[in-house]
């Protein structure tokens, strides 16, 4: 008995977790219209992954890494160096 009431209950936080992460992951990536716009949120930009680096060279401020993020804004990376709107 017991065992049959820990399997129900950790199959119904599994579906619980997946559903809460789904929203939040939905939620959470955001299209801005231009690079002054995600500037107010991002000062560094969006890279496509941490591991990324800057073609450019040196930027004042460290990127905020999000693929989901990246992919919404990807029409902002004029040089395509997986980095929307550094600086």
């Amino acid at each position: 008995m017991k065992k049959l009431v820990i399997g129900i209950l950790t199959i119904g936080l599994i579906q619980s977790y997946s559903i809460i992460s789904t929203d939040d992951a939905s939620a959470a990536v955001k299209t801005f219209k231009n690079c002054t716009e995600m500037h107010e949120i991002y000062k560094g930009g969006v890279a496509r992954s941490s591991s990324v680096k800057n073609k450019g060279g040196k930027t004042k401020y460290k990127p905020y890494a999000s693929k989901a993020l990246y992919d919404a804004n990807k029409k902002m990376d004029r040089d395509k160096d997986f980095i929307a709107c550094e600086r």
